[in-house]
């Protein structure tokens, strides 16, 4: 069992920068890829960002990419979403999510563990 815990999230001017944080519970983190998904009201959950294991592989949703770096530090069992030039359309709560395998997924039903989410107002 994995417990994600997001932080990090609040409220930015457009143009402002966030970093959300993800802390991950148990020694299987390292093998365990992870991702970000948004959602806003009213939305689906969409996919934004992932990366596998290792931390060589990442892959982004179009409307975040070259805005949003994720990144992880297995030491610290902690991913992170760099989040820059933010628009009033990345307003949405933040979810953390694990799935058991070492490889990437945009695949919501994917991922086996979720947090319970950080929320990111963007005002313009």
């Amino acid at each position: 069992q994995v417990q994600l815990v997001e932080s990090g999230g609040g409220l930015v001017q457009a143009g402002g920068s966030l970093r959300l944080s993800c802390a991950a519970s148990g020694r299987t983190f390292s093998s365990y890829a992870m991702g970000w998904f948004r959602q806003a009201p009213g939305k689906e959950r969409e996919f934004v960002a992932t990366i596998s294991s290792d931390g060589g592989v990442t892959y982004y949703a179009d409307s975040v990419k070259g805005r949003f770096t994720i990144s992880r530090d297995n030491a610290k069992n902690t991913v992170y979403l760099q989040m820059n030039s933010l628009k009033p359309e990345d307003t949405a709560v933040y979810y953390c999510a694990a799935r058991r395998s070492v490889y990437i997924s945009r695949v919501r039903t994917q991922y086996d563990y979720w947090g319970q989410g950080t929320q990111v107002t963007v005002s313009s």
